[in-house]
This record gives C-alpha cells, sequence and structure tokens, in this order.
C-alpha cells in the first residue's frame, strides 16, 4: 500500500494581507512558517520517504527544501510544473476584500460552488482544468514509485483541494465540501488496488496554535 502525504506550503506575506497568489503570484514565507515547517517535520517523523515532489512556486518549493532539511532525510525532491496553484488570471495579487465588492458572484463560486465557477470572467483557469492537470500529475508519480513507498507531495490550496477531492472520485460541484487547507497543513491518502483513500484531511494539531481566516482557502 502506498502511502501519499500532501502539505500545503507555509504562510506566506500574501497570505497574511488576504492576497490571491495562484499560479503566477508570489511571495516569501513568513518567519513563524519556518517554525511550523519543523513542528511538521517532528509529525512526519518515522516516516521513511521514499521520493518528494513539489510546485515550481517559491513558496511550495522552499516548503519542502526546508521540510526536508529538517526531517534530516536524503530525498530527492523532483520538481513538477502540474502541480502549481490555478491559475487565477486577473485576480492574482487582489486583495481578498476588495475583489468579494468587485467581483462577489466569481469569487463565491470560487470558495463555495466550484459548479458555478467562470474562470472565463477572470481570464483563470477552471477546476476541471486544474483536476486534469494535477491528477495527471499525481497517477504519473504513483506509476514511478513501489507500491509500499510513502511520497510526499507539496503544492497549493485550491489546487490541492482540488487535486485530493478529485483523486477520491468527488464531482467538481462537491470538491469543496470538506472545506478548504490550512498553510503547512497535512492530508494523508493510501493508494492500493488502483483506488485512492482518504485517512487524515487537513490535519493542523501538530502546529499547536489557533488558525486564522488567512490561513485556509
Amino acid at each position: 500500500m502506498m502511502e501519499l502525504y500532501f502539505v500545503r506550503h507555509g504562510k506566506t506575506k500574501w497570505n497574511l494581507e488576504g492576497k490571491y497568489q495562484g499560479g503566477h503570484g508570489d511571495s516569501p514565507l513568513l518567519p513563524e512558517s519556518i517554525k511550523d515547517i519543523k513542528l511538521l517535520s517532528k509529525r512526519l517523523d518515522g516516516i521513511n520517504l521514499a521520493n518528494a515532489y513539489t510546485s515550481p512556486l517559491p513558496r511550495a518549493k522552499t516548503t519542502a527544501e526546508t521540510l526536508i532539511a529538517d526531517l534530516k532525510q536524503s530525498v530527492n525532491l523532483t520538481v513538477v510544473d502540474d502541480l502549481r496553484e490555478f491559475d487565477l488570471g486577473i485576480m492574482e495579487g487582489q486583495k481578498f476584500v476588495k475583489l468579494e465588492k468587485e467581483i462577489p458572484e466569481v469569487i463565491h463560486a470560487f470558495r463555495f460552488e466550484p459548479s458555478k465557477y467562470d474562470a472565463d470572467q477572470i481570464k483563470g483557469e477552471s477546476f476541471e482544468e486544474v483536476a486534469e492537470r494535477t491528477t495527471n500529475a499525481v497517477k504519473k508519480i504513483v506509476s514511478e514509485n513501489d507500491d509500499n513507498s510513502s511520497i510526499l507531495i507539496v503544492s497549493h490550496g485550491a489546487a490541492l483541494v482540488t487535486l485530493i477531492q478529485s483523486l477520491l472520485g468527488t464531482k467538481v460541484a462537491d470538491i469543496r465540501k470538506d472545506g478548504g487547507l490550512s498553510n503547512t497543513s497535512l492530508t494523508h491518502l493510501q493508494y492500493s488496488n488502483n483506488e485512492f483513500k482518504l485517512i487524515k484531511w487537513n490535519e493542523t494539531g501538530y502546529l499547536h496554535k489557533k488558525l486564522e481566516s488567512t490561513d485556509t482557502i
């Protein structure tokens, strides 16, 4: 049985400021995120990772590199372009509150009703498009690893929600049914006999702190 550990990147400056980052925007990790990643490494202590994979965006790649260093394991880290965040078009770099006033129906659909999300309105990427590229990437990763290995995958909030729910067979309309994923969170899936099974969604207890609204997407 293969163990898949999905990690959302650490909290960034734009996360704190309530800005959309998307697949082209980026901002540095906060100092507190480095501490959170160390706490995550303690949670993963004892798990022998066969391989690790990350989105190419700096906030995810830095999270992956820091985590592996904290784990003190010699793990090969592969950058996979298709693990990047949603292309959010004109939303990238914009504040949540500003867009909630300007395009409320788009923001509501993105957060709560994916089947009604019209990516063309913001010149971005649809849930269906993200689901296809991310699931194809993970299925390729699975095919390249031994059946009994443990794999680390570091990516982004909205992309990971879409990816994980799609692997579990969830329809687009229900992708948000379990809520979002928090910064430096851990979501655990098992893979066996061509089927993915959810073990734990959005685990954050090891961070030992009260999460804020800017922590989760």
